[in-house]
């Protein structure tokens, strides 16, 4: 019986059928300028950019200019590539126009296709991004459409891992720029650190096409990119500092318990500054001068491990190190350290080894990364049963393009067997059925243990012509999927592997002669050895062809259905015939988790017996609703960890945006001003109560207060002492003060002088305070789950302690930045003062599936140049990033190659 809404489809046809439809007149527009377009001479082709560009500037917006552009884009390609786009590849890049998702299937052609709305886009003149899963691809894919670009006097760039920050700068500046997700948002962290616009390298987000979107946007969304980078913590500074206090005595400094505060008195500043000059460690005349940021922050620390931390209280020494007591609980916490350098000034002051320390410097995710992005379209062959966490967090709908050519491909029942023995020896069966009659077979497996499992038992049974893949993404393994298609080859892989490569029947003919001709000069010897490979590719095809195609055999079900939607799709591209089938065992762990033991007795009851196999839709359409259930729980996880990561996104933008207004202006004396009157504010409020009596005034406090936060010592004890004073007046003469003084500095050093130094204290004090406050919302972050029990809605709770504790952060802000900025006293000239620079930086994303970090060591001070290495001796290699090629020589990365045995 059908429904009505299988009846209505059947008539009107579905959404997505009837939005694919609408695209036909566009489609007919864009064919009907093909015979003007290729009457075209290559010279006035390329010329159409420039009058594209020219219409542009006066007005037509990119969506009247899709058509011509369009038919332009499909001509080049045909001249410089020798590929026409199909119509339904025009489609495709519609669809990616209007910022939604293509999803196409395999071998559909989605690299030329994103050349369609990249172009187009590219007109407007501010940068497109196309975003790949690796360096491989992205260098790959850049290489090739740049032969379109160029052609239509457009210029290419690709951002790969290991390029300084000129080589990022010229790439972001190209029309068209590659790059890797990764790539991407560590270069976004890395800018937000500069000091100078003219050091960041990207210039803006205006439109980005994700490649193999689902695996970007939902797969490794799943962590956060963060920066960190080592803290200034050389032990002999730190024990140098730790020895100044107990030469100190008690006029030297003010401790404030309650507050938990220590702050050096103007004694107290003088003798430090004269052992810290004796210890070669001041720069300038003062403490306060610019050049000693860090030194202060040190001198600090060093004060609270003294005055305020207390031993056996705050914390203990155990085993070589301090150990923090918990205040709450007074349990021990080990693996916990107090961070921004406080943690190593407890070590000096206890003397036991000073610990380097590593904190985090910026950190964003995915989804807040993408979703800066004016304009945001994807592509992908599976992306349909995501439809709903697309549209929820990035507003992209999805729309499932017709194939170019019927789909052949025969997707058959699962089949179901008690036991993995039994499955396993119904797989091996299979294989060789298919081997003895040359039909190609890719073998789908879900790790990397069960694949080398498989490839075992193939051995002991006898096979001998067989690949294994179970690395991601790398160019020797692209070959290797590329000749999958060949006849009687038999490849295993995970299901993530060779992603962004064809398997053609017979084999890649492009990737064959790259590989056996690549270094061959061009002439007759290599035009005669072309033509042979292409007539034996042709005929390996037409024997794959008669044997059915490509036959999918995967070993198990995935937890998500995308990604079994992706190993079917890897047959039947282009109209080739096909064959998929999913060989399962009750004993699989999506069948354990869904109830497999009542189906075990249940087959028991019926008889099956040993070896065979149940098949039936039924058990298909079961196992489809139980992957929809870890599906739906796998978004709602993703969901909640985004509602927490935007809280601190909206405080991230504001934070960005400051500092790059901060850079871009030419006088920040006003904004300088408005953070010495907000301090100002809040002094005489914390010491002059609201409708107060004179006598009932903190007098003295306020005195000390204007002598730390404005370094002016004012008569306020007299001033408070005056008949008919009120606290305006006070906040009034207070003000004049520290305005006359600020003005008086300003005149003695200059605007040019003056505007160097604002800008340096604000900015780096900005950062210091930035980096303390993630710390801060990362502690909160992980124990905030336990409001949960008092019946508070966690996500409420986080919200609100965020907005306080970013409050504190601009209160902290206004203060240190007065404070340093009343003190600062310049000896050199402006323009042999040193130029902050961004600290060193480590970027890590920990892989979702492994919890393993691909990038915490691609910084490293043990790092050899891949010249000065040794293939044959590892000890010549010094420290290896894990997503390094090998320097053995084999093409795997290091982490699945010789970095695999030190795990």
């Amino acid at each position: 019986m059908v429904s009505l809404g299988g009846l209505a489809r059947k008539i009107f046809g579905s959404s997505n059928d009837r939005r694919v439809r609408g695209y036909k007149a566009k489609v007919d527009a864009i064919n009907a300028l093909e015979t003007e377009t290729k009457a075209l001479s290559d010279e006035a082709l390329a010329a159409k950019t420039i009058e594209f560009r020219q219409q542009y500037a006066n007005g037509k917006t990119l969506d009247d200019l899709l058509v011509p552009a369009f038919a332009v884009v499909r001509e080049a390609a045909r001249r410089a590539l020798g590929l026409r786009p199909f119509d339904v590849q025009l489609i495709g890049g519609i669809i990616l126009h209007e910022k939604s998702i293509a999803e196409m299937k395999t071998g559909e052609g989605k690299t030329l296709v994103a050349t369609l709305p990249v172009y187009l886009n590219a007109i407007a003149g501010q940068g497109v991004h196309v975003v790949t899963v690796n360096d491989y691809l992205a260098t790959r894919d850049s290489a090739t459409m740049n032969k379109i670009y160029s052609f239509l006097g457009m210029t290419t760039g690709v951002i790969v891992h290991g390029l300084t920050d000129d080589q990022r700068r010229a790439a972001y500046a190209c029309d068209v720029t590659y790059a890797t997700n990764n790539e991407l948002g560590f270069d976004y962290l890395r800018d937000n650190m500069k000091y100078e616009r003219n050091q960041m390298v990207q210039r803006g987000h205006f439109f980005a096409i994700v490649d193999e979107v689902d695996s970007i946007l939902v797969d490794e969304a799943r962590t956060p990119l963060i920066i960190s980078g080592p803290l200034d913590d050389r032990s002999e500074l730190y024990n140098t500092i730790d020895r100044f206090i107990p030469l100190l005595s008690a006029e030297d400094y003010e401790i404030d318990e309650k507050q938990r505060s220590a702050n050096f008195s103007e004694v107290g500043t003088e003798k430090l500054e004269n052992l810290l000059r004796e210890a070669n460690l001041l720069k300038g005349e003062t403490l306060y001068d610019v050049e000693n940021v860090a030194i202060v922050h040190h001198v600090n620390n060093a004060l609270k491990a003294h005055k305020l931390f207390q031993k056996d209280k705050d914390y203990i020494v155990r085993n070589d190190e301090i150990v923090i007591i918990d205040e709450f609980t007074g349990r021990m916490m080990p693996g916990r350290r107090y961070s921004e350098g406080q943690h190593q000034a407890l070590e000096a002051k206890e003397k036991v080894t000073i610990q380097p320390e590593n904190q985090t410097l910026a950190s964003v995710t995915f989804q807040n990364y993408f979703r800066m992005y004016k304009k945001l379209g994807g592509m992908t062959g599976t992306a349909s049963t995501e439809a709903e966490e697309f549209g929820n967090i990035y507003g992209l709908e999805v729309v499932e393009v017709p194939t170019n050519l019927p789909i052949k491909r025969i997707d058959e029942d699962d089949e179901v067997y008690r036991t993995v023995e039994e499955k396993y020896k119904a797989i091996i069966a299979e294989i060789k059925e298919s081997q003895d009659r040359k039909q190609p077979v890719l073998v789908g497996t879900t790790s990397i243990e069960k694949s080398e499992l498989l490839a075992k038992m193939l051995k002991d049974a006898g096979f001998t012509n067989f690949q294994v893949l179970n690395a991601r993404y790398h160019e020797q393994e692209a070959y290797i999927v590329s000749q999958a298609g060949v006849p009687g080859a038999v490849t295993i892989a995970t299901n993530m592997a060779g992603r962004g490569t064809d398997i053609q029947l017979g084999g890649n003919l492009e990737m064959r002669i790259e590989r056996e001709l690549g270094e061959m000069e061009h002439g007759p010897e290599r035009d005669e050895k072309e033509a042979a490979i292409k007539v034996e590719v042709q005929r390996l095809k037409d024997i794959a062809l008669a044997a059915g195609g490509l036959y999918v055999l995967a070993t198990e079900r995935h937890e998500s259905r995308r990604i079994d939607n992706q190993l079917r799709g890897r047959s039947g591209r282009q109209g080739d015939p096909g064959r998929s089938k999913f060989f399962l065992s009750l004993q699989d762990d999506l069948m354990r988790i869904f109830g497999s033991d009542r189906m075990d007795s249940m087959l028991t009851k019926l008889g099956l017996k040993e070896g065979e196999a149940i098949v039936h839709p039924w058990i298909n359409k079961a196992l489809e609703r139980a992957q929809k259930k870890v599906e739906a729980r796998n978004f709602d996880t993703r969901k909640n960890l985004l509602k927490y990561d935007d809280v601190l996104n909206d405080q991230r933008k504001v934070i960005f945006e400051q500092r790059i207004e901060m850079m871009d202006a030419t006088d920040i004396s006003e904004t300088v001003a408005d953070m010495r009157h907000e301090v100002i504010e809040d002094i005489v409020a914390k010491r002059i109560p609201e409708k107060a009596y004179a006598e009932q005034w903190d007098a003295v406090g306020l005195k000390t207060d204007a002598q730390n936060s404005l370094n002016l010592d004012l008569p306020i004890v007299e001033w408070a002492a005056e008949e008919g004073i009120d606290e305006n007046d006070i906040r009034e003469r207070i003000t004049a003060e520290a305005d006359k003084a600020a003005a008086d500095r300003a005149e003695r050093f200059g605007a040019d002088i003056m505007l160097y130094v604002e800008r340096s204290v604000v900015l780096q004090t900005l950062d210091h305070l930035w980096r303390e406050h993630i710390v801060n919302l990362d502690h909160l972050r992980s124990v905030i789950g336990f409001r949960g029990y008092a019946q508070r809605d966690p996500l409420q709770e986080y919200k609100s302690e965020a907005f306080e504790l970013f409050q504190a952060l601009l209160a902290n802000l206004r203060q240190a930045v007065t404070a340093q900025l009343m003190r600062v006293e310049l000896v050199r000239e402006a323009a042999e003062a040193p130029q902050p620079v961004p600290p060193e930086m480590i970027g890590h994303h920990i892989d979702p599936d492994t919890g393993v970090d691909d990038f915490a060591d691609t910084v490293n001070l043990n790092f050899v140049e891949p010249e000065n290495r040794n293939p044959q001796d590892p000890s010549s290699w010094g420290k290896v990033a894990r997503n390094e090629a090998c320097p053995c020589g084999s093409g795997k990365k290091y982490k699945h190659c010789h970095g695999a045995f030190e795990a």
